[in-house]
């Protein structure tokens, strides 16, 4: 069993881990750039190593310099949480290479699955429908034209190597389609070291569906239920719920079927997502895996009372999982919130100082994961989230009051937020009646 974790990340995902790592008696330890050296969480690890200035590229992208505070202070093992380096088959490889742990798939498997042509030729062969579309890449504007006048507009050109919402365009007819493969390709060069992209058919007012699991290294696989994650801004979550109002059981086992399919096809171990679109005639198609801890993850876990990085850390120690598919029981109904340190209306970023801050009471009902102090900085060189606000209820309207409740009380002053954004959503009627989808937001903001 693992017993010294780096943490290899920042904000709230680096308190929520040390969290369960205490619970098990594991020491911590966690990596900072000189923009966080005043972070609250780094009084709560065992030990704490600058790794750089702000610039991420020279700290929480600097896979040599994290490499090295994990050999230089002990640790038997590395947790990237989410974003980051947290999907990077190179960093896995490189903490492995080390003669550390790498919590999460391997290596080579990371590798492969960073390419999306490769999952849905993946799910192709193993009879799960994929979005329509190219199961291989496309480079030149004809291919795009030639799709496009064969299969209908709208198409969506998206990087094979994409991530985070980032380097998605959407084509309406041919002369826009040198314009949005130049765009593609530009962002993906820059953003991820590759412009390759694959073309998607349109699916009209699709809702968003993903299905979390975990995997040990036997080939059991285990899904934890779904999360509806339709309320999205620039292709980034915002709220995300479980059960989903729209999944019947019948559609929950299919998904789950489909889910293990793919994950023993890959030979993937640890926890994970597949993300699944559903049409508006109710229809299901694979779209991606993320291959790491979700920011949507405690949703789950309030459903389920099984701790999902817990499993990760236990899975990285060799454990096999203890309990069937069977064995998981769902009681009642969980929403999440996101805070974003944005403004809510025009979503442009919002750094400064927190000059106050008040939360909510928390109890077994309310849950906030945040990384959040009065009188420190949010950073403008990292993702603007600031916490997640979580409720449990016995049914989706119990859940969802609970949730307006605690966000009413959440204050935050000296930077903007999305509350009032969230709040809206919440008290809106197309969200209390569950007709959502992706284009929610754009729609109605």
């Amino acid at each position: 069993m693992v017993s010294r974790v780096l943490i290899a990340n920042r904000g709230e995902i680096v308190s929520r881990i040390i969290k369960t790592c205490k619970d098990m008696n594991i020491s911590t330890i966690a990596v900072y750039s000189e923009a966080d050296q005043d972070a609250p969480y780094l009084q709560q690890v065992d030990e704490a190593v600058l790794i750089g200035p702000a610039n991420p590229v020279q700290s929480y992208l600097n896979i040599e310099a994290i490499v090295q505070a994990a050999r230089k202070t002990g640790a038997d093992a590395v947790h990237p949480g989410y974003g980051f380096l947290s999907e990077r088959g190179a960093f896995a490889e490189a903490v492995e290479n080390a003669g550390i742990t790498w919590v999460g798939p391997s290596p080579k498997v990371l590798k492969s699955i960073s390419s999306k042509s490769y999952c849905r030729k993946i799910a192709d062969s193993v009879e799960v429908p994929v979005i329509p579309g190219t199961l291989g890449l496309v480079a030149r504007t004809d291919e795009v034209v030639d799709y496009g006048v064969t299969n209908g507009w709208p198409v969506f050109l998206k990087l094979d190597k994409g991530g985070g919402g980032k380097g998605i365009e959407r084509v309406n007819g041919v002369s826009e389609a040198e314009k949005a493969l130049q765009r593609a390709t530009r962002i993906g060069e820059m953003a991820f070291g590759s412009g390759a992209c694959y073309i998607e058919s349109v699916v009209e007012n699709p809702r968003h569906i993903e299905v979390q699991f975990l995997a040990d290294e036997t080939g059991n696989c285990v899904c934890l239920g779904e999360r509806e994650c339709s309320v999205q801004r620039r292709h980034q979550k915002i709220i995300e719920e479980a059960p989903s109002v729209v999944v019947t059981e019948n559609d929950r086992s299919l998904l789950f079927d489909r889910t293990v399919r793919i994950i023993q096809k890959i030979g993937y171990q640890g926890a994970g997502t597949l993300e699944f679109l559903r049409s508006g005639g109710g229809n299901y198609y694979f779209m991606e895996i993320n291959a790491r801890l979700q920011v949507e993850h405690p949703v789950t876990e309030y459903l389920t009372g099984i701790d999902i990085v817990k499993w990760q850390l236990l899975i990285a120690s060799g454990a096999q999982l203890d309990f069937s598919q069977q064995a998981v029981q769902f009681k009642g109904h969980a929403i999440e919130a996101r805070v974003y340190a944005e403004d809510p209306e025009t979503f442009i970023p919002s750094p400064g100082t927190i000059t106050e801050l008040k939360f909510p009471l928390q109890d077994a009902k309310i849950r906030i994961d945040h990384a959040l102090k009065k009188n420190t900085s949010v950073p403008p060189y990292y993702d603007p989230m600031l916490a997640k606000v979580i409720a449990w209820g016995t049914d989706r309207v119990k859940a969802t009051n609970r949730l307006n409740k605690a966000l009413s009380e959440f204050q935050i002053e000296g930077v903007k937020t999305t509350i009032p954004l969230n709040l809206r959503i919440l008290q809106s009627p197309e969200f209390q009646n569950g007709t959502i989808d992706t284009n929610f937001i754009d729609n109605w903001h």
